[in-house]
Formats: C-alpha cells, sequence, structure tokens
C-alpha cells in the first residue's frame, strides 16, 4: 500500500456554516451536551431519566453517534491563578489557607489523573446515490487503496442538506433538553479547534 499523507487520513474535507462536510459528500452537525450527576438523583428520578432517555432514543429515526471526550486536566494555569491570589493578598491567615490549599491540590493531582469529560452526539446526513457497477467497482478498488477524492456540493445541494440537518439537531435539541441537559452547537473556529485537538491529543 502506498504511503498516506496525513491530509488524506482525515476524512474532512471542510467545515462550513457549523457543518463539518466529509470527503465522501456526507454532512455532519455537533452539539456538545452537559452531563448530570445522576448517583446523586433520587430513585424516582433516575427511573424518569432513563425513561425519558428511552423515549428520546424511540423517537430519533436517524443514527446517532455519542462521543465521550476524556482528557487529563491541565491544572497548570489553575494553580497559578491560587498563587497569584495568595502573594496579593495582605492577611496572613487567608493567605495560609490559599497556601494549604494549593498544596492539596498539587498534592492530590501528583496521586491521581484528574480528568475532565465532554459530551458531543454527532448528527449525520448521508447523501445515498443510485449504486453502479463501475462505482461498485471503484469502491472495491478504494479498500486495496484508500485515495478518497473530494465530493463537491452546490450550494443548492449544501443548503438542502443543512436544512435537513437543523431539522434532526432540533428533534436531538428538544429531546435533551427535556432530560435537564443543556446543548450547545459550534461554530465553524469552534469545530476547526476541536477537530485539531482530537486528531492532536497531545498537544
Amino acid at each position: 500500500m502506498a504511503n498516506q499523507t496525513t491530509s488524506q487520513l482525515v476524512p474532512i474535507s471542510d467545515i462550513r456554516e457549523g457543518v463539518v462536510m466529509l470527503k465522501n459528500g456526507s454532512l455532519r452537525m455537533l452539539l456538545e451536551v452537559s452531563s448530570i450527576n445522576f448517583e446523586l438523583r433520587s430513585a424516582d428520578e433516575q427511573v424518569a431519566i432513563l425513561q425519558g432517555f428511552q423515549r428520546f432514543l424511540n423517537s430519533v429515526d436517524f443514527p446517532l453517534q455519542i462521543v465521550v471526550s476524556s482528557r487529563k486536566l491541565d491544572i497548570g494555569p489553575y494553580l497559578k491563578t491560587i498563587d497569584n491570589i495568595a502573594e496579593s493578598t495582605e492577611n496572613e491567615l487567608f493567605k495560609i489557607q490559599v497556601s494549604e490549599y494549593a498544596r492539596f491540590i498539587k498534592e492530590l493531582s501528583s496521586l491521581s489523573n484528574i480528568m475532565s469529560k465532554k459530551f458531543y452526539i454527532v448528527i449525520p446526513f448521508y447523501i445515498y446515490e443510485k449504486p453502479e457497477a463501475a462505482g461498485l467497482i471503484q469502491s472495491l478498488k478504494g479498500l486495496i487503496n484508500p485515495k478518497v477524492v473530494p465530493k463537491k456540493l452546490t450550494d443548492e445541494q449544501f443548503g438542502t442538506y443543512k436544512n435537513q440537518l437543523l431539522q434532526r439537531s432540533e428533534l436531538v435539541y428538544s429531546g435533551l433538553v427535556g432530560l435537564g441537559l443543556k446543548i450547545r452547537t459550534f461554530e465553524d473556529e469552534e469545530l476547526k479547534k476541536l477537530y485539531y485537538e482530537l486528531y492532536n491529543p497531545s498537544k
């Protein structure tokens, strides 16, 4: 198999108007979803949440992807802020308390990895085309030599497919908000930054 560049391995061709465009012509919309502390809820509340989530899943007639991103939390900036507060205060007792708190946080982070978790819903829209013999052969060849040529969408096509995605995202939004979750969408620059960090986890 011929060597592939990094850009060939990344399936994204463009990000436009809050929509991720893949090289195969399909589209994705991303929603960030807040979390709830399920364990702290009463038994009745837990049952209500589970039943609500079941109703939400049954109401969706298209595929969804639920993504959980876990990363080690960088507490360096937080500790620096605490140190600055300790240095700027003139109250000696408060300064001691802040310093002890900073020391506790440092010891805690050295004993265990403090992780941050973010939750995302990926909503897809696939553009189905009529299969042809030539297309099938080309697809099989693509398994051996995976060189994907980005499919171009006209402005009219993009607008139509984007509206379909928006309808799906509104359905997801209403279903999850009913469970007490907070949902937010992404601007183009936020999406670019998010995908860059996902493909470069050490950055």
